[in-house]
This record gives structure tokens, C-alpha cells and sequence, in this order.
């Protein structure tokens, strides 16, 4: 069976502005500056993408296996001859249901492929033979029997104009949560890979700005620490900063729990002015987030769609602080709505209001972004980030 991805067709810059702390606003000025990703990237009903630790191939032209996992259509894999392959290493014997495949030029041409999975690299046993539509540029799912397995490999068996193999994106398809369970841990970012293969990109001037370490951890073996200095602009935007971005493509309608832990360093500047630490970013390009954590003073808040604080808490710096946010993503007032567990207690009962906007997707960015006013060094650690559908996927 195959099934094309609920993807948007159209570009947009990654970063998107944003406007924290206060009542101060920042100018929109990210978009031109920055790498095109789809609004939607790999984002699919009755599949989940599973990340993979790493990606190989049979060979490549200089345009490399590991552009197919950047969430980028405008980037691909690349290498000349039927029976070229990609293979995806997914760090562990996980459920298998299928591969969601972007072809490069896939609305010009049909390609031919196999699709084969293993539990050890070695053997390979085939599980799809089949060939992609021809009409559309964005990802493709094709399904198939449910198994285990560790790594996913397609063979290109050429195309309708040439031999070339040519895949912009991929990922391999988990199991699907049973229609109405609404059950499932949907993605984790904890670090376990001990990097941050996870995460989908990254915004940072310098590897050292966004360092996985073993210590401190909040649990588990590893965490990130961010680092941002005065006149950190990784993106030649506003602000400073340095940011992990996840493409949760949070769509209207959709309901999360998210949780994680973040601790700012002893040192953590004091300032009277925005230094956000968790956003969830819509696909424009102009405006405030729709859903905001940062820290202003000695004050961390929680704001939405720029305007209104629905929460605050004292800062406290140099202990881990545990949150789980649960979510109703709408643009719409009356559905959408907030709840917030704080250091293990109920802070925030649900809340209603607008979490999206009308028409856009949402996508996570997790790190330090603050107003470039700031001078002294700003450190923050995040760990153990989980997204689930329940309340139990995250605990």
C-alpha cells in the first residue's frame, strides 16, 4: 500500500523570528537568511518516523547520504547505477511498518526500488519491491508487514529518464498507534546516542555551543549543554543564540504531552530583558511564537502567541527543573489549550486558547536565544526530552 505524506509543497526559512520576554518585540528579519525545510517534513497519518543514528551508502556523487536526514527537500543523495543503496541505522532493534522516501525530481520521473530490512547489517530480508508515483516532490510512504529490525535500506533499480539514484529525504515508518488509542511515545530527544543525532538541525556558530556531556545529566548517560556568547548569531538574524530544532510539525488538531528537563548553569545571567529556552516556532516567517518558555529577570514565564503570560515561577538556577506541558495544538481559542507540570506538581490546570496559527504547523527549537544586549556568557543544560500521547508515554 502506498500512501503520499501529508506534506506542504512550498518552502520556508527554518528559523522563523521570535518575540520573548516582556513586552519586547523582535524584528522579522530570519527568513531570507536561512536554509529552506519543508513546513511538514515527513509528517504522515498512520506513520511514525523513526530517527536514525546514522546513514551509509553504496557510494555518492559528493552530495551525501546524510542530506536525506536534514529535512531539507533542497538537498539529496546522490550516486550514478541501478543497485545503488541507502541504508539507515535506526541505534537499535526497533517495530518496522514502512519508509516515507522524498525523491529528488519526483514529480518528473518515476523511480523503481526495494526496500529490505535487517536485525544485524548483514542479512537483508526484503519486504517492498514497488515504484513511486512520478507526480510529486515530497515524501511517499510505502507500508509494509510489521517486523523487527535495526537497520532499512533502499535499492534504487532506475527511473523512468536515467540511472541516476536520487532521494532528497527518508526515514523509516514505526508501527502506528491504533485508530482512537491514542497512545504512543512519539519521539525522544534525550541524547542517549550520545549526540545529537535526534534533533533534526541545528543553529550554532560553533560545535562547542551545542556540546553533549556526561555530566550534569538529569537522567540517563548524557545531556546538552548550550552555550551562547555575545554576538552568537549562527542565522544572521536577531538576538543571539544557539538552538536545537526538532521538526515536530505539530498540525491543527493534534494533542502531545512533552516533557523535559533543563537546568541553568550557577552563573546564568541576571537581565531585564528575554532569554528564551524552549519555543514551539510556527512555519511563518514573521512574529511571535505560538507557545514560548524564557527567562526575563529572575522570573522564567510562559507565554503564548506573544501576548499572554499564563505562567510564571521564580528562576532557580543550578537544579534540574522537570516540566511536562501537555498541549492541544489549535488556532483556534475554544479547542486549543495548555496544562503545565512543574517540578512534579500541577502548576497550570488546563488552560484554553490558541496555540497555533491559522493555516501554519508548529516546529520545536530548544537551546538559548536571547536579546543581544546581553553581554556576560549565558550556559543551560536540557535532558531526558520525550513526546508522547499520554500522560504515561512521558512518565
Amino acid at each position: 500500500m502506498k500512501k503520499t505524506l501529508l506534506l506542504v509543497e512550498t518552502v520556508f526559512a527554518l528559523a522563523g523570528v521570535v518575540a520573548c520576554g516582556g513586552p519586547e518585540q523582535l524584528d522579522a528579519d530570519e527568513s531570507t537568511q536561512t536554509l529552506g525545510v519543508t513546513a511538514d517534513a515527513l509528517s504522515t497519518q498512520n506513520c511514525s518516523p523513526l530517527s536514525a543514528t546514522s546513514v551509509i551508502a553504496s557510494g555518492n556523487d559528493g552530495n551525501g547520504p546524510q542530506n536525506t536526514l536534514d529535512d531539507q527537500l533542497g538537498t539529496r543523495w546522490s550516486n550514478l547505477g541501478k543497485g545503488s543503496w541507502i541504508d539507515y541505522d535506526l541505534g537499535s532493534a526497533r517495530t518496522v511498518s514502512g519508509a516515507a522516501i522524498a525523491w529528488h525530481q519526483g514529480n518528473q520521473r518515476t523511480n523503481n526500488f526495494a526496500v529490505s530490512v535487517s536485525t544485524d547489517g548483514m542479512v537483508y530480508t526484503p519486504v517492498y519491491t514497488g515504484t513511486s508515483s512520478g507526480t510529486t516532490t515530497v515524501a511517499e510512504t510505502v507500508s509494509f508487514a510489521a517486523r523487527t529490525a535495526r537497520r532499512l535500506r533502499i535499492t534504487f533499480q532506475g527511473n523512468s529518464q536515467n540511472d541516476w539514484a536520487s532521494i532528497a529525504e527518508a526515514r523509516a515508518c514505526g508501527v502506528a498507534a491504533e485508530a482512537g488509542s491514542g497512545s504512543g511515545v512519539v519521539w525522544r530527544g534525550d541524547f542517549e546516542t550520545g549526540s545529537r543525532s535526534q534533533w533534526s538541525s541545528t543553529q550554532m556558530v560553533n560545535a562547542d555551543r551545542l556540546q553533549v556531556v556526561s555530566s550534569p545529566t538529569r537522567q540517563g548517560s548524557y545531556a546538552i549543554k548550550v552555550t551562547v556568547r555575545q554576538g552568537d548569531n549562527p542565522i544572521s538574524a536577531s538576538g543571539n543564540r544557539n538552538e536545537l530544532v526538532r521538526m515536530t510539525n505539530e498540525k491543527e488538531g493534534d494533542e502531545y504531552y512533552y516533557k523535559w528537563s533543563t537546568m541553568f548553569a550557577s552563573d546564568f545571567p541576571s537581565a531585564k530583558t528575554w532569554q528564551l529556552f524552549t519555543q514551539w516556532h510556527h512555519s511563518g516567517s514573521n512574529g511571535s511564537p505560538p507557545v514560548e518558555f524564557y527567562v526575563n529577570g529572575e522570573t522564567i514565564y510562559l507565554r503564548m502567541r506573544g501576548s499572554t503570560v499564563v505562567w510564571q515561577t521564580p528562576l532557580v538556577r543550578g537544579q534540574w527543573l522537570d516540566f511536562v506541558f501537555h498541549v492541544k495544538w489549535s488556532a483556534k481559542s475554544n479547542v486549543g489549550f495548555v496544562e503545565l507540570y512543574y517540578r512534579g506538581n500541577l502548576v497550570l490546570p488546563k488552560l484554553y486558547g490558541a496555540t497555533m496559527y491559522s493555516g501554519q504547523t508548529n516546529y520545536l527549537k530548544v537551546g538559548l536565544y536571547r536579546n543581544s544586549t546581553i553581554a556576560p556568557v549565558g550556559v543551560v543544560y536540557h535532558d531526558g526530552w520525550v513526546q508522547g500521547r499520554s500522560l504515561q508515554d512521558v512518565q
